[in-house]
Formats: structure tokens, sequence, C-alpha cells
């Protein structure tokens, strides 16, 4: 069976190799580097908690994402054509349906990340005004995640998504990521120097970087660092397909895959660095999730000297993590709409955008929305990611995933690459679908 030699969008793709590696990053980069991950870091062991972290990072990393880029690469399409070929490779007509499940699941996250952002971008506007360190910041949440608390903060984050996708690959999602990455990354440091200085940073240093190596005995701790590599990678059998879809044959898949592994971790660790000790600073306690970037982080920043600067650089920052994560869902689905229903680009992004937006509304409060998050990370994104492992080490091979892994390599890959993949990797993507049900939450 011959793949299409054009990509439905027609001749878009990634220029450069960096443009494609910060796109990957900016996918993965996201909320769970900068609320969660310095959480579980400190809590699960400090240094200790590295240990499995890194070598779950390394195993998803080399034969996980690089399956997905892969089969991105070798159909030209998303998930739902990808799904269809490979099916199709084995006489089953099914795909198209299977490949609506992770679709599903990038829509869902797109819909609740949406919301999420656009508290990160009322936030940056508070930190301008002053608003948001002069208010207690319980009332500043509090106001931000009622019931259509932020209707024109979530538009205003879409619509921006759209006129970036609006541009296409090259002039849209890769010039932005270009942009956008790299100021996270400097304005993440620049934070992590400022706080470096604050009287009692140091035991927020000790927290996440002294080893409490009992913790490595814990099942919990191999738990949470499996959960956390699996998700921070962003690897759903959607998203980094289509973003495979746009690379050059040329490039090294398994090597953009490590590169790309190497830099989520890297911005996990400098959101750390920026964030705990500033909380051990001022003895608050380094609570997870939407306290601790909401509530906790703006009465650090009251306290600190220039303190409004830092706030509003942080929440710009988080606020490119939001938008770059949130190209690659908006792209996913828009690609489907655009090949399968055979509309125009403008059409499918404008459609994504609409759909997004109409069914997030609803969604704004935060008990709701995290009520939603929950549902589609729990369940349908990790399902999704698993089935797509199983498709294309199981149902297309080794020998054609192979193949295409190959493609652009100074060597071929081992034979314990795909033994690995097949015997390693599946078994532990369904133990994170499973375990993720068990503790309600793993990511």
């Amino acid at each position: 069976m011959k793949t299409n030699p054009k990509h439905p969008s027609g001749i878009q793709t990634f220029s450069s190799r960096i443009g494609f590696v910060l796109a990957s990053v900016g996918s993965a980069v996201g909320m769970g580097n900068i609320w969660m991950f310095p959480y579980r870091l400190g809590q699960y062991g400090g240094a200790a908690f590295l240990i499995p972290y890194l070598f779950f990072i390394l195993l998803f990393g080399t034969v996980g994402l690089s399956a997905e880029f892969a089969l991105g690469r070798l159909t030209r399409t998303g998930p739902i054509g990808s799904y269809d070929y490979a099916l199709r490779s084995r006489g089953k007509k099914y795909g198209k349906w299977l490949g609506v499940i992770p679709l599903a699941g990038s829509l869902g996250i797109a819909i609740g990340y949406a919301v999420i952002v656009g508290w990160v971008l009322r936030a940056a506007a508070g930190a301008l005004t002053g608003e948001l360190l002069q208010k207690d910041s319980q009332v500043f949440f509090d106001a931000a995640t009622g019931h259509l608390g932020s209707v024109g903060w979530h538009t205003a984050v879409v619509v921006t998504v759209v006129l970036i996708l609006l541009g296409g690959v090259a002039k849209g999602i890769e010039k932005m990521n270009k942009i956008m990455m790299p100021a996270f990354f400097i304005l993440f440091l620049i934070i992590a120097v400022r706080v470096a200085m604050l009287p009692g940073a140091i035991e927020g240093y000790r927290y996440l970087l002294v080893p409490d190596w009992s913790k490595l005995l814990e099942k919990d701790t191999w738990v949470m660092a499996m959960g956390q590599a699996f998700f921070s990678l962003s690897i759903t059998g959607s998203g980094m397909i289509i973003y495979g879809s746009y690379l050059s044959k040329k490039e090294d898949i398994v090597r953009a895959s490590l590169v790309t592994a190497g830099l989520d971790t890297l911005a996990a660790m400098l959101a750390g660095a920026a964030i705990i000790p500033a909380v051990f600073a001022f003895n608050l306690p380094p609570a997870s999730g939407p306290p601790l970037m909401f509530i906790t982080l703006p009465k650090v920043f009251e306290q600190m000297p220039l303190g409004r600067g830092i706030a509003l650089l942080f929440f710009v920052s988080v606020f490119f993590a939001g938008i770059t994560s949130l190209m690659n869902m908006f792209e996913v689905c828009a690609e489907a709409i655009q090949t399968h229903l055979h509309q125009s680009r403008r059409t499918a992004v404008c459609i994504t955008g609409a759909l997004v937006l109409a069914v997030g509304i609803f969604l704004e409060a935060e008990p709701v929305v995290g009520g939603w998050m929950d549902i589609i990370t729990i369940y349908i994104v990790p399902f999704g990611a698993l089935l797509c492992a199983v498709i294309i080490y199981w149902v297309l091979g080794p020998e054609k995933i192979g193949e295409e892994l190959n493609t652009g390599r100074p060597r071929p890959l081992k034979k314990w690459f795909y033994i690995t993949a097949r015997y390693i990797y599946i078994p532990l993507a369904a133990v994170v679908l499973i375990l993720g049900i068990v503790y309600q939450g793993i990511g």
C-alpha cells in the first residue's frame, strides 16, 4: 500500500529541524511541567524521584514519541487517516473509527485547556495593572473561575490560536514556536535567577534536590514518575502524529524525539527552580495544581521586591506554554475536518475554534472544567495512546514502521528497539491507563 505522496494541506511542512523540534517541545511543555512536576519532585524524594522519572522519559521518548512521529510521516495525515492506513494494511476497514478516539481526546483537552489558559491570560493582565497583587489572590481566582467568569479572556485565547494556525505550518505553527518557546525558557531563567536571591530559597532547593532514597522503595514514587513522564511528553495517539506528518523525510525521528524529551525535561526542571524556592522563601505550602499557580504564587510575588514585574514575566511565560500546546491540539482537529470533511484550511481552523469555544464557555467554573479534564486525561487520552502504540508496533509491525523510523538515520535501529516497544512500552502504556483509573489521575 502506498502512502499519500502529498499532504492534504498541500505543500505545508516544517521548514527546518529546529522548527519541528520547537513545535514538538511547545506541544509537550504545558501546565503539567509547571504546576505538577515541581510538587511531585519534592513530594516523592527530591533528586531520588528523578531516577525513575528520567528512566521513563527515556523509554517513552525513544519508542513512544518517535513511533507517533513516524506514523504521521509515513501516512502524511492525522490519526483518522493513519489508523485507517494501518488497519487496511491488514484488510480491515474500521481504522477511521478507531482514529476518532484519540482525536476526541485532543479536542477534549483543547476545550478544557483553553479555559485554563484564559485564566492565565487574565492573571497576566492583572499582574500588568497591579490588580492581581493588590487583591487577595483567592478572591481574584474565584472571580476568574466562576460560571462565565472569564469569557473575554477565554475567547481571546481561542482567537489567538486560530489566527496563528491560519498562517499555516511554517508561517504559523513553526514561526510562533520559534518565538514563544525560546521566550518561555528565557523568562523562566530570569525568574529562577531572581528567586535564587531570596532569603530562605535554599529550603526550596533542598525540597527539590536533596534525595530521599527511601522513596525509591515506595510504589507511588514509581507510579507518579511514570505518569508524569508519560503525560509530559504529550503522547496521546494524535497530536504528535500530525506534527510528524509535516516532517521532512531527511530528519532522524528518534534523535528528534530524544531532543524533544530532553528539552521538555529541562523546562520542567527550570519551572521547579523558579517556583518551589520562591514558595519556601515565604513559608507557604508547596501545593500543586491551580492553587499553586493562581493563589500561592501571587502571594509570593506580592512580597517580593519587583514582584509585579516578576509576576508579569511568569504569567506571560505560562501563557506562551499554553498557546503552543493548544496550537497542536487545534491543528490535529483542523486537519481532520480539512481532510475528511473536505473543507479549506481556513474553514477547518475556524470550525475548530468555534467548537472549542462553544463547549468551553459552559465549563468555565473551576470544578466543572476540573471534572471535564479528569474524564479526558484519565480515560480517553491514555486509551488513545495505548491504541496507537498497538496499531504501530503490532498492526503495522516492526518491518513497516521500522522502514519509516530508519529513514533519515545514519544507521538502522537494532532489534532491541522493537522488542522494547512491543514487550515493555506497550504493557507500561496499559499500566498507565489502569493505574490512572485506580488513582483517579497520575499525570
